[in-house]
């Protein structure tokens, strides 16, 4: 699938500043170099309980350990590379991790309380182009949540497979909560009926930092409407807003959603359980323009 420009300056871009950030992080000792050992596969992964540390410290494959003052640092320079290129992704990552610990407790613990997100954390789904059927979505009925999902990955010209691993999250439990959480983005997009132009992404930050509690999406939310023209951030303000807060409040938990097994309900019977009322806004063609 042909992807945006954008999705592959980041990828060539993310490595390049992260071992920037990880070589600060390194300085007088502050991050030592993480030891490698054997090479352990997603299940095994999968199989490990929450919290419980490998043989030799870390806890899932790419799991690099970091102390408060590390994780401070890494935040900050993070924060800043966020803030100036809101599409930098990785760095977007890093700054969730490294700063939601206690909204990620809570999360899991009200996944944990509900019968379908203890499911979820037993069984670790994921969400990847590997583990998805997007043909059998597209043929699927038009307004299903499946053909939804696919249809919105077409003409936004992105893929799942976009997501950054989990690095510098100290629980492995934790991790996979943080990693549902980047995996299910997409699909709150296509729930909320919002593009993924800078607009859309804000009010998709604005419900996810109401659900959530991450430091990372009040951060997205607070900051990315100084780059809207005047005339989006009326309407964001006056009718956006109002509506991303009150659907994340009265939603049902966005991570306790078994999203694989709802591909061929109607979307608007899906929003209905959840409690989420429709855009306010009908955004329309491939200029993801909205009909104000």
């Amino acid at each position: 699938m042909t992807q945006e420009p954008r999705i592959e300056l980041v990828q060539s871009g993310g490595a390049a500043a992260m071992a920037t950030l990880l070589r600060l992080s390194r300085l007088s000792g502050l991050l030592p170099r993480p030891q490698l050992g054997p090479r352990r596969t997603a299940s095994d992964s999968a199989a490990l309980p929450g919290g419980r540390s490998t043989d030799l410290g870390l806890l899932y494959p790419g799991h690099i350990p970091t102390s408060p003052l590390q994780k401070a640092l890494l935040a900050a320079g993070a924060a800043c590379m966020a803030l100036y290129d809101p599409y930098r992704h990785d760095m977007v990552a890093v700054l969730g991790e490294t700063t939601g610990h206690q909204a990620l407790q809570a999360l899991r613990d009200r996944m944990r309380r509900d019968p379908e997100g203890a499911q979820i954390l037993q069984e670790r789904p994921r969400i990847h182009l590997s583990t998805l059927d997007l043909n059998k979505l597209r043929t699927l009925p038009e307004g299903s949540f499946g053909w939804e999902y696919a249809h919105f990955l077409d003409v936004n010209r992105v893929s799942p497979d976009t997501r950054a691993p989990t690095r510098f999250v100290d629980n492995e439990e934790l991790a996979y909560v943080i990693q549902r959480y980047r995996e299910v983005h997409d699909l709150l997009h296509t729930l909320l009926g919002m593009p993924t132009n800078m607009l859309g992404e804000v009010v998709v930050k604005w419900f996810e930092a109401i659900q959530t509690g991450l430091p990372m999406c009040v951060l997205g939310a607070a900051f990315g409407p100084i780059r809207l023209s005047a005339k989006k951030l009326k309407v964001l303000i006056s009718e956006l807003i109002p509506w991303a807060v009150q659907n994340g409040r009265n939603s049902r938990c966005i991570l306790s959603l078994y999203y694989e097994q709802r591909w061929e309900q109607p979307i608007g019977a899906l929003r209905e359980e959840l409690g989420i009322t429709p855009p306010p806004i009908v955004w329309t063609g491939r200029t993801q323009s909205p009909k104000i």
